[in-house]
């Protein structure tokens, strides 16, 4: 018996690892009997998928069922409850069962509390555009997994370009594997700068012109950055990282701290070298208006998840922030 709870919204990095845990488990001759999923639309899903894990595998390997984007971790009804308390104790052991969802689990819960008795949980979470080290920590797992040999120029630079996109950091380094066969040297920066494109650089260029109050290029960035597919909410969240950092930064200014390594740390800035360049970055911008800025980033935020186009919502906000910028 096996039971995985897999949650966070880093859909590409849970949808390899689902592949991976099925084929594991699964004979891929015995697939069509040995693997079932339960969707949400379905009443109850969560009792069929039990039930279903109670029936031993037929023929080679193991039974894999999956209760795919389940809420029982956020809210379960007792009938469920019961369910679990009778079924997790006896699963065969040669099924597993694996849940997922997007949402963290309510710890609060009974089933929660139930299945860390069981499950092991295993978080999918996007990692914060402005956490460098997790980004870069990130390009390096990923490409020793794909069997690429990366500089650390080279991984630094990755990082910065794909940001927390996991889809395409995976799809970079397949052009990057393609790109160095035949060679065992590591690969450079001037590749990453021929081959990569640089969405999260762009994101970054497009909060520097709203620093700057330059409506017209952060008007086209938006355009571009949305005709290459960049999804609006990753260039929210990438400029709500830039301009904290930037906040934090002008705030350990104003305050007196001189001191690189601890401006670094509160800014939470994985390279401390970088703070004197970001002090030159807010050095034209005041504490008002970057506390400003962060508020319609957050309603920018809101908007895009209730639904709203994504191209006139953005260049709607997108003016408003260069003008509070500019004033």
């Amino acid at each position: 018996m096996a039971i995985y709870v897999y949650w966070g919204e880093d859909d590409f990095a849970m949808g390899r690892a689902i592949a991976l845990l099925r084929d594991r488990v699964v004979d891929p001759n015995w697939e069509s009997f040995n693997y079932s999923s339960f969707s949400p639309e379905l009443a109850d899903s969560v009792i069929q998928g039990l039930n279903s894990a109670m029936t031993p595998p037929f023929g080679a390997g193991g039974r894999l069922v999956w209760l795919v984007d389940t809420t029982i971790c956020q809210h379960c009804s007792p009938e469920n409850l019961a369910e679990l308390q009778r079924t997790l104790p006896v699963i065969p052991a040669e099924t597993t069962l694996l849940l997922t969802s997007r949402q963290k689990p309510d710890e609060r819960l009974k089933s929660s509390q139930l299945l860390k008795k069981f499950a092991q949980f295993q978080e999918f979470s996007l990692i914060s555009p402005w956490k460098t080290e997790q980004l870069e920590q990130s390009v390096r797992e990923a490409a020793a997994k794909v069997k690429v040999n990366l500089t650390t120029g080279c991984v630094a630079l990755l990082a910065e370009a794909v940001g927390n996109n996991t889809r395409q950091l995976y799809n970079e380094l397949e052009k990057l594997k393609l790109y160095a066969v035949g060679t065992n040297k590591p690969l450079n920066e001037e590749a990453v700068t021929k081959l990569v494109r640089f969405n999260t650089q762009n994101s970054l260029q497009l909060a520097v012109a709203i620093r700057t109050g330059d409506t017209a290029k952060a008007l086209t960035l938006v355009a571009d950055l949305l005709n290459a597919s960049e999804p609006g909410l990753r260039i929210v969240a990438t400029l709500i990282g830039q301009f904290r950092t930037w906040l934090w930064i002008k705030l350990m200014i104003e305050s007196g701290e001189k001191d690189q390594k601890a401006i670094a740390q509160a800014a939470e800035v994985g390279n401390y070298k970088r703070i004197y360049f970001l002090q030159q970055e807010v050095r034209t911008v005041s504490v008002q208006q970057l506390t400003s800025v962060l508020p319609l980033l957050l309603e920018l935020e809101m908007s895009l998840k209730q639904g709203q186009q994504e191209m006139s919502t953005l260049q709607i906000k997108v003016m408003e922030l260069c003008q509070i910028c500019r004033i």
